[in-house]
């Protein structure tokens, strides 16, 4: 299905490109292509009882695909103000066409460093929002929050730096669990895979 196509299916409008966030370390909106999402939904399910929390996520798209396929919560963080309307209006039109509850899909308009990372969000999206200094920042706000209920928690990246992988596998807790390359494009370019990062709810996690 083209890009326009699944848009059409769930009421939403996600393309076009977005003037350049403020700040050296916040880079321009981007969404995950679709075709790469359904590579992923094949090989990594959610279930209904997740909630997933997409940073730096623009106009909704993967939470709306997301939640159409899997039914689990879904959470959208967005700096920009523009684009979190955006995603507002989508929200919007998604639930009048779907019918669903209200609190299955949420937006908040701040930093993602600033957000509050809830009990209940245990899956985590990245798609290069921002640089690893502030994705650092997010990942030990993860970490704080699994210190305090701990879960099994997956992050997962979507065309994932040499600095987020660095970061994950030497300085954090998380492990592997599950590589995605994308075919047709993986063999080209290397970083056109997803990776996806567990960790346990039996781990235990050493204070910065």
């Amino acid at each position: 299905m083209k890009e326009p196509d699944y848009d059409k299916l769930l009421h939403i409008k996600t393309g076009g490109e977005h003037e350049s966030p403020i700040g050296f370390h916040y880079y321009p909106y981007e969404p995950t292509p679709y075709s790469a999402l359904e590579q992923l939904a094949k090989q990594y399910e959610l279930k209904r009882g997740n909630r997933l929390v997409d940073f730096g996520c623009g106009k909704g798209r993967l939470n709306f695909f997301m939640h159409y396929l899997f039914q689990a919560s879904v959470v959208g963080v967005e700096m920009n103000e523009t684009l979190y309307h955006m995603s507002q209006q989508n929200l919007n039109n998604y639930m009048r066409a779907r019918r669903t509850h209200a609190d299955q899909i949420q937006f908040y308009h701040c930093l993602a460093e600033d957000y509050p990372v809830h009990p209940s969000d245990d899956r985590f999206y990245f798609f290069n929002p921002f640089s690893v200094q502030i994705y650092m920042k997010v990942i030990r706000n993860i970490l704080r929050s699994f210190e305090q209920a701990p879960r099994p928690l997956d992050v997962l990246l979507y065309y994932p730096s040499d600095d987020y992988i660095y970061f994950m596998e030497h300085e954090t807790p998380f492990v592997l669990e599950m590589e995605v390359p994308l075919e047709n494009l993986f063999e080209r370019n290397p970083y056109e895979r997803f990776l996806i990062y567990r960790l346990e709810h039996t781990i235990v996690v050493a204070r910065d």
